[in-house]
Formats: C-alpha cells, structure tokens, sequence
C-alpha cells in the first residue's frame, strides 16, 4: 500500500448527488463502501466531512447577517452529516465513532486528540465533526488540522473532478490537468482546491495532499494501492 494511514476530507456537497439539498443516502452508502474497502486493505481511515449540503456559514456573512453565528450553524450541519455517514458504514459492518468538536453528549462524543487516537489504535473509522470547532476556518482547515494530530500520512480530498486542474474543467474545457505539484506551487498559483491556512498547515507538516474524484466508486481504493487518478501535491 502507498498509505497506511489517511485522512479523507469528503465535502458536504457530495452527499447530495443529484439533489439540490440534503443526504442521499445511495451516496453516503457508496462513500461508506469506497471506506470499507480501503480499511479492508489494512489502512487507518479518519474522516473529515463538510456541511455545505445543509449550511454555509459565509451565507449569512454576505446577507449582513453574524458571521460566527453562520459558522456555528455551519458546524451542526456538519455534525449531521457526520452521523449520516456513521450510519451508512455501521449498515455495513464498519466500526465508526463520530467525534465532534462542539460538545453534545447527548448526541456523539467530545473531540480530543487522545480519544481519537485511541479509537484508531482500536481500529474504528473516526468521523471528525464540526471544524475546528472555531469560526473563520473552514473544513478544510479542520481537515489539516486534524490530519496533523492524527500523525497520517497523507490528506485525501475527495472532489468533484479527478485531481487539480488550472481552472475549472466543467467551464474551461482546455484547463491543465496537474499529476503533481508542491505545497508552495498552490500557493502560488492560487489554485482553489483548498483554503491556504490547510495548505499552509499540510506543508508545515509535510504531509502529501492528495486530490481525487469522490464520484467514482472504487478510486480510494485504487489510489491506495498506488493506481487511480489524482493529483499528489507534496514536498
């Protein structure tokens, strides 16, 4: 295996599939499948997942509205789509803990680096939940973050295309398609595959990014074992 352990970042959109809002839940089980497979190859998997689908925090900001408390929304959207994506994986027979970064017992466990690593160690799919926990920083942020706290050894981006590309390939037909590039490369390129405070903090910790289509079943997997198509950004 390329990677013995990752974190995949899977946005809120891509659960919607062809909705226009909301879970699909064919989708959640799919992407629960996609895990399933690639923790069958021995692989430790943590997850971090967006809330998009449901709410985004900078929706209130650009009507005038507060932006912290658009971005605590945004967190419990989040947290939902967390325990979407627990339940399609636990219908399969994966081990999953969700934990979330705004407290509610009630409803899943407290993040803690401890706990999360403990529950790796036992060999659950730990589904990060609510950012950072912060406002101003988005899930892709928390992805890194987390990323970093767990030791993994590679960020997967799960997006609509497969892999980084000059410009968006669904509007720009001839956009250049990258197979690798380095952290200072986004940087200065400006390309929008993710924020650059998750750039910034993937470099600082040297660990690969590594881009990839979410719509395609099996790719996880594929990429895992050192085949599929994606983009490598690295040192």
């Amino acid at each position: 295996m390329r990677y013995k352990s990752v974190l995949l970042k899977v946005s809120g959109e891509a659960l919607m599939g062809a909705q226009g809002f909301g879970i699909d839940v064919a989708v959640a089980d799919r992407i629960a499948a996609d895990i399933r497979q690639v923790r069958e190859l021995g692989v430790k998997i943590s997850v971090v997942i967006g809330g998009g689908n449901i709410f985004r925090g900078v929706a209130v900001a650009s009507k005038g509205g507060d932006r912290v408390t658009g971005d605590h929304m945004g967190m419990l959207a989040t947290v939902i789509n967390a325990l979407a994506l627990r339940t399609s994986l636990t219908k399969i027979g994966v081990d999953a803990i969700v934990l979330s970064a705004i407290a509610m017992p009630e409803i899943c466990e407290s993040f803690s680096q401890r706990a999360a690593l403990a529950h790796a160690q036992a060999g659950r799919v730990v589904i990060f939940a609510g950012g950072t926990g912060n406002p101003f920083f988005t899930t892709d942020s928390a992805a890194a973050l987390r990323a970093a706290e767990m030791g993994v050894e590679a960020l997967f981006k799960g997006t609509q295309v497969d892999g980084i590309y000059s410009a968006d390939p669904k509007i720009h037909p001839d956009a250049e398609r990258y197979e690798t590039l380095t952290h200072d490369e986004i940087l200065r390129k400006g390309l929008a595959v993710m924020d650059i405070a998750a750039v910034a903090l993937a470099r600082e910790n040297h660990i690969p990014i590594v881009v990839f289509s979410i719509h395609e079943g099996g790719e996880f997997a594929r990429i895992i074992s050192g085949q599929g198509r994606a983009t490598i950004v690295s040192d």
